[in-house]
C-alpha cells in the first residue's frame, strides 16, 4: 500500500512546493504530487494547515538530557539521540571539547561505535572542537590542552573514529595551520576557525588554505575593529565560507544576527545550538567538560560569569529568526538543515527532502512550532 504525506507546503532546496502529496517509499522520500488517485488503496497522513521540512541538522552540539559527548558513554549517546527528536533534529555531529589526546581518542572510538547503535537522531559524523585553540578566547575550553595542530595526532583520532570526523576547529594563529588545513581538507575534512584572537590576515591565510567555517560567529573570537577587522571582519568579508550562529538571544543580539544574515546571506549561515548536557533539563548546577557551570534564566555560565555553551533547541532557533523578522520560514529551515549539512559535507545523507533519501522530516505549524518528527518515514515524536 502506498503512503503519502499531505500538507500545505513542503520545503525543498530549490524552493517550496504545495499543497500536495509527498510519497514515502519504504522509509525513503518518493515523488511529490499535486494530486493522487485516491481510488487506489493508499494511506494518507493528513497535515492540512501544516508545513513539511527536512529534519534539522545540528552540527555543533556537546550534550543533551544530562549527557555529555565527553562522558565517553555509549548509553548516553543513545539517550541524546532519542531526545533530540523532540528538538526536530534527525541528524547531528556529536561535538567534543578540548581534552587530552588519549581521552579524545577514546571518545572518538565510542562515537564511531554508537553510530550504528543509536535509534533516534542519526550520527552523521563527529565534530572536534579543538584542541588547537588560543587562550585569549578560550571560552569553556581547557587551555591546559591547547597546542599547535598535528597531522599525526589528528590521524590517530580519525583512525579511532573510523573516518567519522567530519569537522575540526582551530585557531588560525597557531603554528603550522596552513599545512594542516591543506592536508585534512584534501582528506575531505572541514576545517573551522574559532576560539581565536587571529587578525583578518591570519584568518584569510587559513581560508585560502581551505578552511571554510567560522565557529559560533561573534563568540570566542577577535571582534571587528575599524583598524583590524579581525575574525568577525573575516567571516563577514571572505568568500565561500559559512558561519555557525547561535540564535538564543543571549550569545548574539538579534540585531547582530540580522546584520550577519543580511551581509553574507542565509545560504552561508548554519544555525547551531552549541547545546550542553543541561539542554532539556531543569535549572541548576552541571558540568561542561571539566568545568562546573550554572544554568539559570536560559543561559549556561562558568563561575566567572562567562557564557559556556547553551541550552538552545534547534527548533527554537528557527522560531527565533522568524519571530525576530530576520528570515522567512523557508530561510530559517534552510539555515537549520541544508546549510549545516552542506557546510560539513554531509549533505549526501541529510539536510534535504530528495527522492531516494531517508524520509527524515519534521512537521511545523504556521508559527514554526514543531508538531512531529519522522525518522525513516515513521513518526517518532509528536508534540503533546
Amino acid at each position: 500500500m502506498k503512503k503519502y504525506i499531505y500538507a500545505d507546503k513542503f520545503f525543498y532546496p530549490s524552493g517550496t512546493k504545495g499543497p500536495g502529496y509527498l510519497e514515502i517509499n519504504e522509509g525513503t522520500f518518493g515523488s511529490f504530487f499535486k494530486e493522487i488517485d485516491q481510488t487506489q488503496e493508499v494511506t494518507i497522513e493528513d497535515y492540512t494547515g501544516y508545513m513539511i521540512a527536512p529534519g534539522l541538522v545540528d552540527t555543533h552540539i556537546h550534550g543533551y538530557k544530562n549527557h555529555d559527548v565527553m562522558d565517553d558513554d555509549l548509553e548516553g549517546l543513545g539517550v541524546m539521540s532519542e531526545a533530540l527528536l523532540e528538538c526536530g533534529v534527525t541528524s547531528f555531529l556529536p561535538t567534543t571539547l578540548t581534552s587530552s589526546e588519549e581521552h579524545l581518542t577514546r571518545v572518538a572510538a565510542t562515537i564511531a561505535k554508537a553510530k550504528d547503535e543509536v535509534t533516534g537522531a542519526k550520527i552523521a559524523g563527529i565534530y572536534f572542537e579543538g584542541p588547537f585553540f588560543d587562550e585569549v578566547h578560550k571560552g569553556a575550553q581547557n587551555p591546559a590542552y591547547f597546542n599547535d595542530p598535528s597531522i599525526e595526532t589528528f590521524e590517530k583520532w580519525q583512525q579511532a573514529a573510523n573516518g567519522l570526523i567530519k569537522k575540526i576547529a582551530l585557531a588560525p594563529e597557531r603554528q603550522g595551520v596552513a599545512s594542516f588545513v591543506e592536508t585534512v581538507t584534501d582528506q575531505g575534512v572541514v576545517v573551522a576557525l574559532g576560539h581565536s584572537d587571529a587578525t583578518f590576515d591570519q584568518a584569510k591565510t587559513a581560508v585560502d588554505a581551505g578552511a571554510s567555517v567560522f565557529v559560533h560567529a561573534f563568540n570566542g573570537m577577535r571582534g571587528l575593529n575599524h583598524r583590524e577587522p579581525g575574525m568577525v571582519g573575516a567571516l563577514m568579508q571572505l568568500d565561500h565560507v559559512f558561519s555557525e550562529l547561535i540564535c538564543d538571544g543571549h550569545h548574539v543580539h538579534p540585531q547582530a544576527c540580522g546584520l550577519l544574515i543580511d551581509k553574507v546571506g542565509a545560504e552561508h549561515i548554519a544555525l547551531i545550538t552549541d547545546c550542553m548536557m543541561a539542554g532539556g533539563m531543569p535549572e541548576g548546577a552541571y558540568e561542561l567538560g571539566e568545568f562546573p557551570v550554572v544554568v539559570k534564566d536560559g543561559t549556561v555560565r562558568l563561575e566567572s560569569g562567562n557564557l559556556a555553551g547553551s541550552i538552545l533547541k534547534l527548533k527554537e532557533a528557527i522560531q527565533h529568526v522568524v519571530d525576530w523578522n530576520l528570515a522567512t520560514p523557508e530561510e530559517a529551515v534552510m539555515m537549520a538543515s541544508y546549510v549545516p549539512a552542506v557546510s560539513c559535507k554531509i549533505d549526501d545523507v541529510c539536510g534535504m527532502i530528495k527522492t531516494g533519501r531517508a524520509a527524515d522530516f519534521i512537521v511545523l505549524d504556521a508559527q514554526m512550532n514543531l508538531v512531529a518528527t519522522y525518522l525513516d518515514g515513521t513518526k517518532r515524536y509528536e508534540q503533546a
